[in-house]
């Protein structure tokens, strides 16, 4: 069984760091792309990272790029984003996700191109 679980949230303050963890199981863990994914209150889920199976090319939302960073540790199955910098409309609810490359080639980077996703970790920062 495929298994995602994020870990790392927390509340900061406004250029403060956080990492989030994920944890994966039940699966190749290079065979699929994971995501990170962020939903605040009354907004759609958006993309934030991702990493292609495929290639293996990293690739940043233009909210996030330069501030956040996308790493893997193959022998622990994890994949971390590396929050800096954080500012407020950085809150919301953090997901991460597995799915196949070429789902996100063919739609795009959105929610529904994943099949699997992680419980979510709270990230709140302040001003």
């Amino acid at each position: 069984e495929v298994q995602l679980q994020a870990s790392g949230g927390g509340s900061v303050q406004s250029g403060e760091s956080l990492r989030l963890s994920c944890v994966t199981s039940g699966f190749s863990f290079g065979d699929y792309t994971i995501g990170w994914f962020r939903q605040a209150p009354g907004e759609e889920r958006e993309g934030v990272s991702y990493w292609m199976s495929n290639d293996g090319r990293t690739h940043y939302a233009d909210s996030v790029k330069g501030r956040f960073t996308l790493s893997r540790d193959n022998a622990k199955n994890t994949v971390y984003l590396q929050m800096n910098s954080l500012k407020p409309e950085d809150t919301a609810v953090y997901y991460c996700a597995a799915g196949s490359w070429r789902a996100i080639a063919e739609y795009g980077n959105m929610w529904y191109a994943y099949d699997h996703w992680g419980q979510g970790t709270q990230v709140t920062v302040s001003s």
